[in-house]
């Protein structure tokens, strides 16, 4: 079997590929597999997307390409630092009709016993996206029910955010001005001055919300 190793360090200081190398070497040897290709990523952190991991990017490509018959890593964290990364490498690698060996984990794809083991990483996969996306809405919740504005994303606007704005739509400048003042985007100004304010609150003056946006040391 054609075999091409992909070896990745986040740190050029403290680490280096070659102890990857050498055990994925080894383990090619015992099982008589031909290296055929090697990638390599180098003060890269695995938090990265395909697209800032060179290495990655081409063994995907090579693997497209059907230039070996497994990609080799010596560890799951090698390969990406979330669930959802991990499973895009994966389909990907599937659907090019390349296994994938993954040292530390002793995972082969080749192998049922490596199939199983990966279909179960895509239910955790969906676990940890339902969890993210539960956390943000909660957030957002609490957000809103303290009176802040949520904008865009997700992005929490505070009330010294808010009086800026609004002290600047007062003073005459633009959304774009205004946004740019509270550090925030266009987008979270218009919402913001479509929010008015609560019912039942008289509207501060323009020298009270210059005074809570600007405040004097």
């Amino acid at each position: 079997m054609r075999v091409a190793l992909y070896l990745r360090v986040s740190t050029l200081k403290e680490q280096h590929v070659e102890t990857q190398r050498r055990e994925l070497l080894a383990v090619c040897a015992a099982r008589g597999w031909v290296v055929a290709a090697e990638f390599a990523d180098e003060g890269i952190s695995g938090a990265k997307g395909r697209r800032a991991r060179p290495g990655l990017d081409a063994a995907l490509k090579g693997a497209t390409r059907r230039e070996f018959d497994a990609l080799a890593a010596w560890s799951l964290d090698r390969l990406g630092r979330s669930l959802s990364d991990l499973l895009a490498t994966l389909s990907e690698l599937q659907g090019a009709g390349v296994e994938l060996y993954l040292h530390r984990q002793a995972i082969d794809t080749n192998t049922a016993a490596g199939r199983a083991l990966f279909g179960m990483l895509g239910v955790f996969a969906e676990f940890e996206r339902a969890l993210i996306s539960d956390r943000v809405r909660a957030g957002m919740a609490r957000a809103k029910a303290a009176g802040k504005v949520v904008g865009g994303r997700g992005i929490v606007v505070t009330e010294a955010q808010r009086a800026t704005i609004r002290a600047a739509l007062a003073g005459g400048l633009s959304l774009r001005k205004a946004g740019a003042a509270a550090g925030v985007s266009v987008a979270t100004a218009q919402r913001v001055k479509a929010a008015g304010y609560p019912p039942g609150c008289t509207p501060p003056t323009q020298a009270e919300l210059i005074a809570i946006a600007f405040p004097t040391r």
